[in-house]
């Protein structure tokens, strides 16, 4: 039986960090450690177990389950393909593709020209980053060749600098924890990381790296699941390294210049840090290590966006649709609105995201309890998805109306009814009802079966 051999594993772990670490991942961790300040140990602790643990225990749930689609067809196959067409298109052309090129540009190229010059600048600069993503991802089973080899290990380098350059600097007091960090780091520190949404990447990234496993000549469906989760539990120790460091490199930047919580971002924090170590030239220098990280995420993205479509809709009002034309299309559209409407589609498509995540979280730890529970009580599927999902989107609902201008008090009020609403763990109760209903269901048909 063919396995991969040390090197690589590697490669393919470089491959998959590759592909989950982009300008979000780069910019929340820093900006944990600034507020938290001398508190930044437990509250980077309670970051990783969300930011790491959820999208690892998603990649070992979908391998295992042989497939997103069949973990969710554990639901139903009808639910299986409207779930997974709404994650890949909202981890897709409708927010972080697009989103990749305009937050490397902000960070890159923004600083370095006129204001006048802007609107132009970030055409050119989009064309180019778009154009080399699509190239990149013209063959998904060979990405191990470019992230793996080159793009993933380069990136590495470049937060290895920084965070020695913190170790060197150092920190002669550190701040007082701030914003929301002031108390409960530890929880707070793991609500933050829930915010990445990493998991719902990690449901479909395992497509592009069973390819990439498969082309180098792993043939048995077994052994692919093994590689790609080995490839998986890889990428969960790099994530849980670089964000630690990257915790530390906030908490630098936090005893350095102190950070308004309500205004700013991460990517103030690693700028104030990267302009006081290393001057002009440290504007540079992360814009460098924003291009990379951005540009790693949004040539996995494409590749997943267009194996997965071309995968269920091979063909479109009866004409052959080819990877090569799929991929082309999600490449001309997020170009199009990183240009054109990034602002209003990033604001519509978070409360889909959040809605879309307590759903997917549901379904990775019923994969994961599946021998010893769920598979005994089947029913529990069924039942625990349709009330978190209930919740999920009256609370996707409130959050477009208010996105829009409007709101729904007496929708908010009913919502806030729920333990844990506030901390936005409302579904956890309706998942728990969800469970007790399952499992009840499921002893009501298997008695009826008998009988």
């Amino acid at each position: 039986m063919r396995t991969l051999n040390s090197r690589q594993r590697v490669v393919m772990t470089f491959t998959f960090f590759s592909m989950f670490f982009g300008a979000g991942n780069l910019i929340f961790p820093p900006f944990v450690g600034a507020q938290a300040g001398a508190s930044t140990i437990p509250a980077a602790i309670g970051f990783i177990v969300s930011a790491v643990g959820l999208p690892i225990l998603g990649v070992l749930a979908v391998t295992f389950a042989d497939g997103f689609d069949k973990l969710a067809g554990r639901v139903s196959p009808k639910f299986a393909l409207f779930l997974g067409i709404a994650i890949i298109l909202t981890i897709g052309p409708c927010f972080a593709i697009p989103r990749t090129a305009t937050t490397s540009f902000e960070m890159m190229v923004v600083p370095l020209v006129p204001d006048g010059s802007k609107w132009i600048a970030q055409l050119l600069y989009s064309l180019l980053f778009f154009t080399l993503a699509f190239l990149f991802a013209q063959h998904p089973e060979k990405l191990s060749k470019v992230l793996g080899r080159f793009m993933g290990p380069l990136l590495l380098v470049l937060i290895a600098v920084l965070f020695v350059a913190c170790l060197v600097h150092g920190i002669a007091t550190a701040a007082a924890p701030s914003g929301n960090y002031q108390t409960n780091q530890m929880a707070r520190g793991f609500l933050d990381g829930y915010q990445t949404m990493d998991l719902l990447a990690a449901l479909y990234f395992g497509i592009v790296i069973s390819a990439n496993v498969h082309a180098l000549n792993v043939t048995e469906e077994s052994q692919v699941q093994r590689e790609t989760a080995i490839a998986g539990l890889g990428t969960g120790v790099l994530l849980i390294l670089i964000y630690g460091a990257l915790s530390y490199v906030g908490a630098v930047s936090g005893s350095i210049i102190t950070i308004n919580a309500n205004s700013d971002t991460g990517a103030t924090v690693l700028t104030n840090l990267t302009s006081t170590i290393f001057g002009t030239a440290g504007t540079i220098f992360l814009g460098i290590v924003f291009v990379i990280a951005c540009l790693n995420v949004c040539t996995g993205l494409i590749c997943t966006c267009a194996t997965y479509f071309h995968t269920k809709f091979p063909t479109v009002a009866g004409h052959t649709v080819s990877y090569r034309a799929w991929q082309l299309a999600f490449t001309i559209f997020s170009f199009v609105v990183s240009n054109a409407g990034l602002s209003l589609i990033i604001k519509v498509s978070v409360p889909v995201l959040s809605a879309l995540y307590p759903i997917s979280i549901v379904l990775v730890l019923l994969a994961i309890t599946h021998t010893v529970f769920a598979a005994r009580f089947p029913r529990v599927y069924f039942w625990m998805v349709l009330l978190v999902g209930i919740v999920a989107l009256i609370g996707c609902v409130a959050s477009l109306v208010t996105v829009f201008g409007g709101s729904l008090p007496w929708l908010e009020s009913l919502l806030n009814m729920l333990p844990l609403q506030q901390q936005q763990l409302g579904w956890l109760t309706p998942s728990a009802i969800g469970a007790v209903i399952g499992v009840i269901d499921s002893l009501r048909i298997a008695h009826r079966a008998k009988s």
